[in-house]
């Protein structure tokens, strides 16, 4: 008796035995005849071509394209090859990219900053701002990647310079000090005023202000991220103080 029945077909080429019913339902393979016991027998025609189904599959190739590429010339079969492999070039970019958040993600900040923000949060630590500042500043940067990331780079260039003054980094501290003031406190005013003199004095720091909501096209954004991690009353009403100041000397902040 010649050939080899659908199972011992399936096992020969590595597949099971729904898929190979699966391919002659979908007409990449014929269905032998039935033996006079009334089995299906595969002989070495049918094989083959089961293997060729099953190797071009494995390659990419969707099955609904598969047939009609056995009857194609050189060229169009050379085509739809290059097509599969452009398809399966962007899903394994796809996939790397997806291990690569994984791996970011083990690692905290890194799934939702680029590594130089992390690196300029390591360099704040360094500084010798808290904990709690340095966690303030990464959630406001997650904030602000999210809502301008057009602009997130330009804005870390300003941060980099900026941590570079030490008279930044000091006015910044006791800013961060502030928040824990009381409203009232009359320091609150005369730490705004030096905060907004230093800026005015140097207006490439002053883009850690502005650089953002140069970027954002509605206002609403810019006032989420500038207002993050000055939640306090004292922080807040230094945060107005401030925003007041830079904007009776020109300096272009909206008004909410």
């Amino acid at each position: 008796m010649n050939g080899v029945t659908i199972g011992q077909a399936a096992a020969f080429v590595g597949v099971t035995v729904k898929t190979v019913r699966h391919y002659h339902k979908l007409g990449l393979v014929e269905e032998p005849e039935r033996d006079s016991s009334g089995y299906r027998r595969y002989g070495s025609a049918d094989l083959l071509r089961l293997v060729q189904v099953r190797t071009m599959a494995a390659a990419g190739v969707p099955l609904a394209e598969i047939g009609p590429l056995f009857g194609a010339d050189a060229a169009l079969f050379a085509a739809a090859l290059a097509d599969v492999e452009r398809q399966l070039t962007e899903r394994i970019e796809k996939l790397i990219a997806r291990l690569d958040t994984l791996h970011r993600l083990a690692d905290g900040d890194r799934a939702l900053l680029p590594d130089r923000a992390v690196a300029l949060l390591e360099r704040m630590a360094g500084l010798g701002f808290t904990a709690d500042e340095v966690a303030a500043t990464r959630e406001g940067w997650v904030l602000a990647k999210a809502l301008v990331p057009e602009g997130f780079d330009d804005y870390l260039n300003h941060v980099e310079h900026a941590l570079q003054d030490t008279r930044f980094v000091a006015l910044i501290k006791r800013g961060a000090e502030a928040a824990a003031w009381e409203p009232d406190d009359p320091r609150i005013a005369k730490l705004a005023t030096a905060m907004a003199d230093h800026y005015l004095a140097n207006p490439a720091q002053l883009k850690t202000v502005t650089g953002l909501q140069a970027r954002t096209e509605a206002a609403t954004r810019y006032r989420l991220i500038s207002r993050f991690g000055n939640q306090s009353p004292a922080g807040a009403r230094m945060a107005d103080l401030i925003e007041t100041k830079l904007r009776s000397a020109g300096v272009p902040i909206p008004h909410l």
